[in-house]
C-alpha cells in the first residue's frame, strides 16, 4: 500500500494538492470508464493483481483515509483489525473489493475520491490525521493519495497498452521521493547517508525540476517520470535512464521507496511481470 512515509510539512498549497490528486484520479478514471468485465479482469504488473484489483485498492484506501479523517476512533479500530495481519490486508482488502461487480465497484470508487477531496480541503490548518504511519497534515495525505492513485494508474495503463503523459504533478510526487531518502534507508536497516544529494529531473516540456543543494558532493539526474517510477517502485532501477554521482546516491536508487511499511519487493526488469505493492 502505497501511503506517505514522511511528514515534514507540505511546500504547495492544499487546494493546489488537492486539485491536482482529483485531476490524476480523472486521468484514471478515463481509462477504466468503459471496461469490459473481461478487461476489469486482466492481469496488471502487480503480481496477482488485475485491474479491479487495482481499482479496489484504491477505492479502500480512499475509504480508510476518509475514515482516518472525519472519526478517529473508528479508524483506530481498523488499523487495530488490519495489524492482526500486516502483510496481507492490503491484498484481503483488495480481494474483496474485486470480487464486486465492476460498475458498482466503479460507482463507489468515484464517490469515495470525491468525497475525500471535499473533507481534505476543510481539515483545519494544522490538523494531524491518524494513519497506518505516522500521522499526517491534510497536504501530506493529499499528497500520499496522489502518489498512489497515478502509481496504481500507472499499473492499469500498463495493462492496457496504454502511456499516459507525464504531466506537472509528478513534481509532488518527485518531492516526497527526495523527502523520503533517509526511510528507504532506515526500512533497509541501513545508516543514513552522511552527504547531501542535488536531485536534478527533467520534463518533457524543457523545464528542470531540482532538489537539495546547489553544492552537494552527491547527485541523482535523469527524466523526472522515471525517478517518480523508481521511488513508487513501479520500474526497475536498470531500466531507468537516471544517473548517480557517489556512493550514496547510487545506493540510494537501489532501494528508493516512497510508501510506508517494510521494504517493497520492486519491480522486476522488463524481462518479468512481478511487482512491488
Amino acid at each position: 500500500m502505497l501511503v506517505s512515509a514522511f511528514e515534514e510539512g507540505c511546500v504547495a498549497d492544499l487546494n493546489e494538492i488537492v486539485g491536482d490528486l482529483c485531476a490524476e484520479g480523472d486521468v484514471l478514471d478515463a481509462l477504466v470508464a468503459d471496461l469490459t468485465d473481461e478487461q476489469w479482469a486482466a492481469p496488471t504488473p502487480a503480481s496477482g493483481w488485475t485491474i479491479a484489483h487495482q481499482i479496489g485498492h484504491l477505492h479502500w484506501t480512499d475509504r480508510a483515509s476518509l475514515l482516518a479523517a472525519t472519526d478517529t476512533d473508528a479508524f483506530a479500530a481498523q488499523v487495530a483489525e488490519a495489524w492482526k495481519n500486516p502483510a496481507g490486508f492490503v491484498d484481503e482488502g483488495a480481494d474483496a473489493e474485486a470480487a464486486r461487480p465492476a460498475r458498482d465497484l466503479l460507482a463507489d470508487w468515484r464517490a469515495g475520491r470525491s468525497r475525500l477531496a471535499d473533507v481534505l480541503r476543510d481539515v483545519p490548518p494544522g490538523t494531524k490525521i491518524p494513519w497506518f504511519g505516522p500521522p499526517m497534515s491534510a497536504a501530506s495525505m493529499a499528497t500520499a493519495r496522489l502518489m498512489e492513485t497515478w502509481a496504481h494508474g500507472r499499473d492499469v495503463a500498463d495493462a492496457l497498452g496504454a502511456r499516459p503523459a507525464p504531466t506537472a504533478r509528478l513534481r509532488h510526487i518527485a518531492r516526497l521521493g527526495v523527502r523520503t531518502r533517509n526511510f528507504a534507508f532506515d526500512v533497509h536497516q541501513l545508516p543514513h547517508p552522511t552527504e547531501d544529494v542535488r536531485v536534478v529531473l527533467t520534463v518533457p516540456d524543457g523545464s528542470v525540476w531540482t532538489f537539495g543543494p546547489d553544492d552537494a558532493a552527491q547527485s541523482v539526474t535523469g527524466p523526472a517520470e522515471d525517478f517518480c517510477l523508481l521511488v513508487t517502485q513501479r520500474i526497475h532501477r536498470s531500466d531507468t535512464a537516471l544517473t548517480a554521482a557517489g556512493a550514496d546516491a547510487d545506493r540510494w536508487l537501489d532501494i528508493a521507496q516512497a510508501f510506508a511499511g517494510l521494504p517493497g519487493a520492486g519491480r522486476a526488469t522488463t524481462t518479468t511481470t512481478e511487482a512491488g505493492r
